[in-house]
């Protein structure tokens, strides 16, 4: 639980360090790699519950919310999301980008249903909620790749 809890509260400091910040939300940041680590490290159950407290903390400290679903979408859904790692471990990036793509999924559904007056006129919503979610998403992901590589050889030692 100790663990669980500093996953879940490193992820929202480090959500206060964007690299890149989208005008409508969302941001490039490292805040996916603690939780995509530990719920490498102890599995889906748990990577699901410390995923969820990290975006209840989120929400709480400032989320944008235009409605409880999109709420849930966007901060305990999408970070719990993160949790879906674990499912594969080996190799590392599948597992790293099935948590990713699962929380860009819940960031789409909540841009489509919620947001999709922010698309251009003509524009369909679902191709730009995951074009404008993707282009944070996605930098996260290789990001949390990256690092990831270079973390996971010394954590596998502890």
């Amino acid at each position: 639980m100790v663990e669980a809890g500093l996953a879940a509260g490193l992820a929202v400091a480090l959500s206060y360090l964007r690299l890149w910040r989208m005008p409508q939300g969302g941001s490039v940041t490292l805040e996916n790699i603690p939780l995509l680590i530990f719920s490498l490290r102890w599995g889906v159950k748990a990577g699901l519950g410390a995923g969820t407290v990290a975006g209840i903390i989120q929400l709480v400290l400032g989320g944008y919310v235009v409605h409880p679903v999109q709420a849930f979408l966007d901060y305990p859904g999408a970070f719990a999301a993160l949790g879906l790692a674990a499912t594969v471990r080996k190799p590392l990036w599948a597992g790293l980008t099935i948590g990713t793509v699962t929380r860009l999924i819940c960031h789409v559904l909540s841009g489509v249903v919620f947001f999709g007056s922010y698309a251009p006129e003509g524009t369909n919503v679902w191709l730009y909620s995951t074009l404008y979610n993707g282009s944070f998403m996605v930098p996260n992901l290789i990001i949390a790749i990256v690092l990831t590589y270079l973390i996971w050889p010394r954590l596998k030692k502890i």
